[in-house]
């Protein structure tokens, strides 16, 4: 889990930009998907190649990031592999981790100071999936096509 796929729209660039910093400090390999600045992008175009990458198993963990939190959470949850959880504080990367075993954490830069979303990153990326009567119940996310 050393390697990172992460993603933004212009509304979380600025947000991404401390994370992939903070992450690189943390001897974290970040692939940065975009975007590159402030200019009004499209979320889909980005979250996507997050998606893509977590799907592909080329990452085990993603990150993406634009105003609310949920056109990325949206976009990327439509890959089969993903589970992404849309967090706004520890305690819930924590538990997604913990109970859901998402793979993909979701920030809403809008709404989240960058202490917390650090907070969350830290949450999310020191968490294992506990198992147990959990197991279960994430094999039941996926749909099933027969």
């Amino acid at each position: 889990m050393k390697k990172i796929a992460i993603a933004s729209d212009h509304a979380g660039f600025k947000l991404k930009s401390v994370i992939v910093e903070y992450l690189i400090k943390q001897g974290y390999e970040v692939d940065d998907k975009g975007t590159y600045s402030e200019d009004s992008v499209d979320y889909p175009d980005f979250a996507h190649k997050v998606g893509f990458d977590i799907d592909n198993l080329v990452v085990e963990i993603g990150i993406v990031i634009c105003g609310s939190g949920n056109g990325v959470n949206m976009t990327v949850n439509k890959y089969s592999g993903v589970r992404s959880a849309l967090c706004w504080n520890s305690e819930i990367a924590y538990l997604a981790r913990l109970h859901n075993d998402a793979n993909v954490l979701a920030l809403p830069a809008r709404f989240i100071t960058t202490d917390e979303a650090l907070r969350c990153v830290d949450a999310f990326l020191n968490t294992k999936f506990e198992g147990g009567r959990h197991v279960n119940r994430v094999k039941k996310i996926p749909i099933s096509k027969t």
